[in-house]
């Protein structure tokens, strides 16, 4: 899936955060950085499950209901990121602004998540899920 500007730049900087920060106790994070280290490890988890979740979903249905997933997939990514963007504009040039950014992103993510484990768990028969 592509990620968006706002999503490379939250990556990016995890990378730069990682190289000159020893891990982040998450449990108890004490910075500014150690805070948007952990949000940005949220964001990564919950991007991983969904790309797990999506994987697994997209696996079981048909060619045309694959293409149709795909290009709802992508439309929501770019929704997401540049929602994402837009909320956390307001930290923009901030020390926190990380942090927001990738708490939106994972949220919205888990949110997509949950949606997708629905799609996959409709019944045989149910009209308002995709055909498989």
């Amino acid at each position: 899936m592509k990620t968006s500007n706002a999503t490379k730049s939250a990556l990016i900087f995890v990378c730069l955060v990682g190289f000159t920060l020893a891990k982040a106790d998450c449990g108890d994070p004490q910075t500014q950085l150690e805070l948007n280290e952990c949000a940005a490890e949220e964001y990564e988890a919950a991007d991983k499950e969904l790309n797990a979740v999506y994987s697994s979903y997209r696996k079981s249905l048909p060619a045309e209901s694959k293409t149709m997933l795909k290009e709802a997939q992508s439309a929501w990514i770019k929704f997401r990121d540049l929602s994402c963007a837009f909320e956390a504009s307001g930290s923009i040039g901030g020390s926190i602004y990380h942090m927001v950014l990738s708490s939106c992103l994972a949220e919205k993510t888990r949110i997509r998540t949950e949606e997708i484990k629905k799609l996959g768990a409709c019944e045989e028969g149910d009209l308002t899920c995709a055909p498989r």
